[in-house]
């Protein structure tokens, strides 16, 4: 087990798992890379990767033909592959300029203190320069996309800029987050017909609604430190409302993906992607205790099986397309 990263000692960060593959695979001079990308908490690039497979899906599978063949109607696996590679890397980009701006709240805050850069384990130049390199890896990424893809991936780095700033000037930083965090939502169209559409946007909308949701679950872990250091957020403005406002940020979810799905005409086997997800969904507010920071953090990552299934429902869509003629 890996102590807490401090000062003194070279370790984990606080919300990091123990025995992770990070700490027992790389050396030691590694280690404070990979905590700024947070290669030793998956679930960041995981959640920016959904609304990019999801967008990919939906737009394989939209305005199907009878007797469309199976492989016409899934996502092509080289765009999955070279959207799991860019989340990966703008994700840890995007996490370690967070940390160059906010080095001195994280300073200040029980569960980022033990972070690379408050903790004193590598300097803001090195930062820079791995800021630089994966974001480097990112355009390699966009530039394999059309010119309209690659344009629209451009326009994001405007919102990633603003949006460590936003904690401080604003209670909805969260919405700010969700207007970069589904950005996939638009790429995955994109890339496929070069373009956007209403299927896209109602994507995009109900994406962000989501990330405003579970980001609030995540937020509520940090409350009281933020409320000291003046860190504004949805979880100190909903308060003891949350589970009110996640029903209507969860049910918009829910009605603009429906939408979405309607508009692009995807099978309605997809369906019951969504209805499994909304099940899921109300789980988490169900039980959510917002005074319990462990808890907080297993519902927030939960959230990836809500990117499975909404996933795995257009996939199956798909397949019931071409399959339906054989039965």
């Amino acid at each position: 087990m890996e102590p807490i990263q401090s000062k003194a000692a070279q370790g984990r960060v606080a919300d990091a798992p123990n025995g992770h593959w990070v700490y027992r695979v790389l050396p030691r001079s590694i280690w404070p890379y990979a905590q700024l990308a947070r290669w030793d908490r998956p679930i960041g690039w995981q959640l920016l990767l959904w609304p990019c497979w999801w967008s990919a899906a939906l737009a394989a599978s939209a305005y199907p033909r009878p007797g469309d063949p199976l492989l016409s109607l899934l996502p092509a696996p080289l765009y999955l592959v070279l959207f799991l590679i860019g989340a990966i890397a703008m994700r840890g980009a995007g996490c370690t300029y967070n940390d160059l701006v906010d080095e001195d709240i994280d300073n200040k805050v029980e569960r980022t203190r033990s972070r690379p850069l408050p903790s004193g384990k590598t300097t803001r130049r090195r930062a820079w320069v791995f800021l630089v390199l994966q974001a480097l890896v990112g355009l390699v990424v966009l530039i394999q996309f059309n010119s309209f893809a690659i344009l629209l991936g451009i326009c994001s780095l405007a919102i990633v800029a603003v949006y460590p700033f936003m904690k401080r000037i604003t209670n909805w930083p969260q919405l700010v987050l969700g207007l970069a965090f589904s950005w996939g939502a638009l790429m995955g169209w994109a890339v496929e017909f070069g373009d956007l559409d209403g299927p896209a946007i109602m994507l995009y909308i109900g994406s962000i609604l989501w990330v405003i949701g579970y980001d609030t679950i995540y937020a509520h872990q940090d409350k009281e430190d933020d409320a000291i250091v003046g860190v504004r957020s949805t979880a100190r403005l909903f308060g003891d409302n949350t589970k009110s406002w996640l029903v209507g940020l969860y049910g918009g979810t829910l009605v603009c993906f429906a939408i979405a799905f309607a508009s692009a005409q995807a099978p309605v086997v997809a369906l019951a992607g969504l209805i499994a997800a909304g099940a899921h969904m109300a789980r988490q507010i169900a039980v959510l205790d917002i005074d319990n920071p462990d808890q907080c953090l297993r519902l927030f990552r939960s959230n990836n099986q809500v990117g499975w299934l909404i996933f795995l429902g257009l996939i199956g869509g798909a397949v019931w397309v071409a399959l339906k003629p054989l039965v």
